[in-house]
């Protein structure tokens, strides 16, 4: 299994390769007013638990069962755009066994939130 690509705009400062179940590894500092990033695949019956640190983010990504010689690993992407983000930090992984992932991360420009559209109706 592959680590996750990320933009051409954005820097990576870590990635772990393919992993059984859990682990835990660092990334580095980036500058104020980045965004950290962080890509996870996973393969496998179950669900990862993915934890930052210190800025107290997590998400759960379910996992499939599926040949790794396919493209039907579960990928995600998420931009964290907090206060604290571009400090050092930790990110740990909960797994079962029977799933396998890998992680990049990665610092980039924040993402800009879509404006709602306008709904027609006067307030």
């Amino acid at each position: 299994m592959k680590t996750p690509e990320l933009d051409d705009s954005e820097t990576v400062v870590a990635r772990q390769r393919e992993t059984r179940g859990g682990g835990t590894f660092e990334f580095g500092e980036g500058e104020k007013g980045d965004a950290l990033i962080i890509a996870v695949r996973c393969q496998g019956k179950g669900e990862i638990e993915v934890s930052v640190k210190p800025v107290n983010v997590g998400f759960t990504l379910e996992c499939v069962d599926s040949e790794a010689s396919t493209s039907t690993s579960t990928s995600t992407y998420n931009q964290v755009s907090v206060a604290g983000v571009e400090k050092k930090g930790t990110v740990s992984v909960q797994a079962p066994s029977s799933v396998r992932w890998s992680m990049t991360i990665g610092r980039g420009e924040p993402e800009q939130a879509e404006a709602p559209e306008p709904s027609g109706e006067a307030e």
